[in-house]
């Protein structure tokens, strides 16, 4: 018979799949297409923006959905977010008109929006006390995954809605993958004692915002950055790709901060986020500098995003989905903010000077030594 300590493994990989496919694929791949979807739908830069809105209030009826679906099942939740990523990607690939494709962004975004705060529930329903942090972390890096493995697909032959519906079928795959593997759980009420209920949560929601604030001009300006800086698109993809696949070491945070305390862990975690932003901020950095600059966002990012799980689920610890909802859509608001104020300073001072000032404001985290303003002790 299998233990629960015997099954995290595998919770944790499904977890990372489902993940790959609703952040990878059904939310972040919008990005680098823009350009071929504004030539077939006739989009302006208001248009363009009008569907990353959509995109963003998908999400966040995901969110606000998946605390009350996971306490129900977590194991539905996750494969509702599996399935709408699937249904948003097909409706994009077949939609006539723009309308269409619109509905299609919004229910994509929504299983991005509902498949973390399931992961986590289920996690903490079903994984072993000793290795619960671990098994969140690396189940959070399935959004690194994505990235990697959706970076380079612009630089194929094939036609957008060819590209999409391929998308569409690997979600198939993930859902049917998903519903023969994730385990049952008794529920969180029958696992978990419902002590610790949410105490202490602006500190966390305060550090889910300064996430999305210093990830914002990233996402946002990496690539037009490393084309004013010279860099060719291959090369500009090659350091996109380099995110993913360095976000894929940020599952290492859980095992660290169970040795050494998630507190310790954040600060070094933040110390070495503001390190890769800086490098952007460098007068000509060169493709070496760039690709070491996307490697340190990326598994930094997968890492503070995986350590705001870890402290939801320590606040949270019979609802860790009801954390991981507030700490996502404080990052969410981060971003949201963030975007427009650095585009207006990339206007006025430059972007090198953008990412200049972005990693002074990741420096502010050290402010969570104060007991008051940090994640919990060990």
């Amino acid at each position: 018979m299998q233990t629960k300590t015997d099954r995290w493994w595998s919770t944790a990989a499904t977890g990372a799949v489902v993940i790959a496919l609703c952040y990878g694929f059904a939310r972040y791949a919008f990005g680098p297409f823009v350009p071929r979807f504004s030539e077939t739908f006739g989009l302006t830069t208001v248009g363009v923006g009008v569907l990353g809105g959509v995109s963003t209030a998908g999400y966040g009826l995901g969110l606000l959905l998946a605390p009350s679906t996971s306490a129900r099942s977590a194991r539905g939740t996750v494969l509702l977010a599996a399935a709408a990523a699937t249904l948003g990607l097909g409706l994009m690939a077949l939609a006539p008109h723009v309308a269409v494709f619109g509905a299609g962004i919004a229910v994509a975004g929504a299983g991005a929006g509902l498949v973390s705060p399931g992961v986590a529930q289920l996690i903490g329903e079903t994984a072993g006390a000793r290795t619960r942090d671990r098994a969140q972390t690396w189940a959070n890096t399935g959004t690194g995954l994505g990235l990697a493995a959706s970076a380079f697909t612009p630089l194929l032959a094939f036609g957008w809605p060819v590209l999409w519906s391929a998308f569409a079928a690997l979600g198939v795959a993930v859902t049917l993958i998903a519903w023969r593997t994730l385990p049952r759980s008794p529920g969180a009420a029958d696992v978990l004692a419902a002590s610790g209920a949410g105490g202490g949560m602006v500190p966390l929601v305060v550090n889910s915002v300064l996430i999305g604030v210093t990830s914002a001009p990233y996402w946002t300006f990496s690539s037009s950055r490393l084309a004013e800086a010279g860099l060719s698109p291959v090369a500009a993809t090659c350091c996109w790709a380099a995110i993913g696949v360095g976000g894929l070491l940020g599952g290492l945070a859980g095992r660290a901060a169970g040795r050494v305390g998630l507190r310790t862990v954040n600060l070094v975690t933040w110390t070495l986020a503001a390190t890769g932003i800086a490098l952007l901020a460098l007068p000509d950095p060169g493709v070496p500098v760039a690709l070491l600059s996307g490697a340190l966002f990326g598994s930094t990012y997968m890492a503070l995003t995986g350590l705001c799980i870890l402290w939801a689920a320590h606040l949270f610890p019979a609802r860790p989905a009801r954390g991981i909802t507030w700490s996502f859509a404080g990052l969410g608001a981060g971003q949201t903010v963030a975007a427009p104020l650095a585009g207006a300073a990339a206007a006025g001072l430059g972007s090198a000077a953008v990412f200049g000032l972005t990693a002074l404001v990741a420096l502010t985290a050290w402010s969570q030594l104060h007991h008051r303003l940090g994640p919990p002790p060990r």
